[in-house]
């Protein structure tokens, strides 16, 4: 019982440590310019090679109806977990470029739509995989979608098309 309270305790400790740097980044950059096109295009070569093409195809395809759903991608047992872990991370690893001051956030947005669908459709659950896997789970993409007026526009029209979806599956 003892170590129960403790965990909890530790754990609301971490969700606030997770809250406060989930809020931060540096100062975004004012402008866009030709380094970020030249970042944008690079990650889109790299989202062209084969391992992560397949990966994204099979992303691509998921639509969770359930937080059992999306936890049970995460599961190292999945068939679709390194597609999950290689598309998820690539897109938190190119939105953090924006969340740290390196590149445009609403250029980004504009030429990377792909992680912010992947994230309206984890969005519904990400309260509770959050708080059972990663406090920082799509800290990237959250920031984007909060700092960004391309993106947060982006995740509006992503919303309907994924409930649209969901709802006719």
């Amino acid at each position: 019982m003892k170590q129960d309270k403790k965990k909890a305790k530790s754990g609301d400790k971490l969700a606030k440590k997770a809250a406060k740097v989930l809020a931060t980044g540096a100062k975004p950059k004012k402008v866009a310019d030709h380094h970020d096109a030249e970042l944008v295009l690079k990650l889109y070569d790299l989202r062209r090679e084969g391992v992560m093409r397949a990966s994204r195809d099979a992303i691509g395809k998921f639509f969770p109806k359930s937080y059992e759903e999306l936890v049970a991608l995460t599961k190292p047992d999945h068939p679709h977990n390194a597609a999950w872990r290689q598309v998820s991370s690539y897109f938190e690893m190119a939105y953090s470029f924006a969340r740290h001051g390196v590149m445009h956030p609403d250029f980004l947005a504009e030429n990377s739509g792909e992680g912010l669908y992947l994230y309206a459709k984890v969005e519904p659950y990400l309260a509770q995989l959050r708080a059972d896997t990663s406090p920082y789970a799509f800290a990237n993409a959250q920031w984007l979608v909060e700092n960004s007026p391309a993106a947060a526009l982006r995740m509006t029209v992503f919303r309907k098309r994924i409930a649209k979806i969901v709802a006719g599956s």
